[in-house]
């Protein structure tokens, strides 16, 4: 690696570093945020007493300063300690961790099944800029960009898993293909509204791919179709792979809201009852943990930028 590419990768991951320092303060702050007694807030329905409160404070360190209460829980963070649950009495981390493997295998298939819905039809209306297939291509994944998650949830489940009865109502299924079986419907419905943006990105990075001088200069020495095709989507995966960083900002947003719509006992439900009840902690430990995702992804999106874009590097090495 040379010189720049050192100090922009130290760049960036200061940057991130930082910017995961301020949204913890942030997040920290939400314990007080809702009024009354943090410590009684803490409790939630369990018995108060004198006792109890004392051992609560002295638990999260509530008697010391702000600033001191917030290293003490980010250092706690830091090493998998979320607190306890104020609505179950259990560990916040145990409760996540339960939870978490089902949340990510809807994120990753609705991943994938996006990037096969977005990125051909992509192409295809790109090649076919202006006329009645792209018009067509891109009016249909306008439709399911725009359609919220959870009433295009809504819909499928109505159409395929009651009226046609193609897909389960509920459950998570046993074995890789009773998963898949039972997460296809949460997962095409999160891939399909991704699936309309991906598809806008894409087509818009070969139309203009093909317009650049390369193209033509390619055609005019006889390389096959198939061969300047190859180069165009070559250069026209860098904005795509640019715009992964928003679609995990989108995945999980939308993910808890599907996980309602299907009854799927993953991160989605347990933020939502953590909501309901108050239940501060894992409120933190689940913003905290998104926030992370969402940053450490667009750190990985930089650095396979840097690693695909030989301009990139060339203008890194220059300077």
């Amino acid at each position: 690696m040379t010189r720049a590419g050192a100090f922009f990768l130290a760049r960036r991951v200061a940057g991130t570093a930082a910017l995961l320092a301020v949204m913890s303060l942030l997040i920290f702050s939400l314990l007080y945020l809702e009024p009354g007694d943090v410590a009684r807030n803490l409790l939630g329905t369990r018995p108060v007493n004198a006792q109890t409160l004392a051992q609560i404070r002295a638990e999260y360190h509530l008697n010391e300063p702000f600033l001191a209460q917030y290293w003490t829980w980010l250092t706690q963070a830091v090493h998998g300690n979320f607190g306890i649950s104020v609505q179950s009495g259990q560990a916040v981390a145990g409760e996540i961790t339960s939870r978490l493997a089902l949340t990510l295998e809807i994120v990753g298939f609705a991943l994938l099944l996006s990037v096969a819905l977005g990125v051909p039809a992509g192409v295809l209306a790109g090649l076919r800029h202006g006329r009645g297939t792209d018009r067509g291509v891109v009016g249909v994944g306008v439709v399911f960009a725009s359609a919220p998650a959870f009433a295009l949830g809504l819909l499928m489940l109505y159409l395929f898993a009651s009226d046609l009865a193609w897909f389960p109502v509920y459950g998570t299924g046993t074995g890789v293909a009773g998963r898949l079986y039972h997460l296809a419907l949460p997962a095409l419905t999160l891939a399909l509204g991704l699936g309309g943006f991906i598809l806008k990105i894409t087509r818009a990075a070969v139309i203009r791919e093909v317009d650049q001088d390369y193209v033509t200069f390619a055609r005019s020495r006889g390389l096959a179709n198939i061969q300047v095709l190859g180069l165009i989507l070559r250069n026209a995966c860098l904005p795509v792979i640019t715009s992964l960083g928003l679609t995990v900002a989108y995945l999980f947003g939308s993910t808890l809201l599907v996980e309602q719509v299907f009854s799927l006992p993953g991160l989605g439900s347990l933020l939502d009852g953590a909501v309901l009840f108050k239940d501060v902690p894992v409120v933190q430990a689940l913003t905290l943990l998104m926030a992370a995702a969402i940053a450490v992804t667009a750190l990985l999106v930089d650095l396979a930028y840097l690693a695909l874009d030989p301009r990139l590097r060339h203008e890194m090495a220059a300077s």
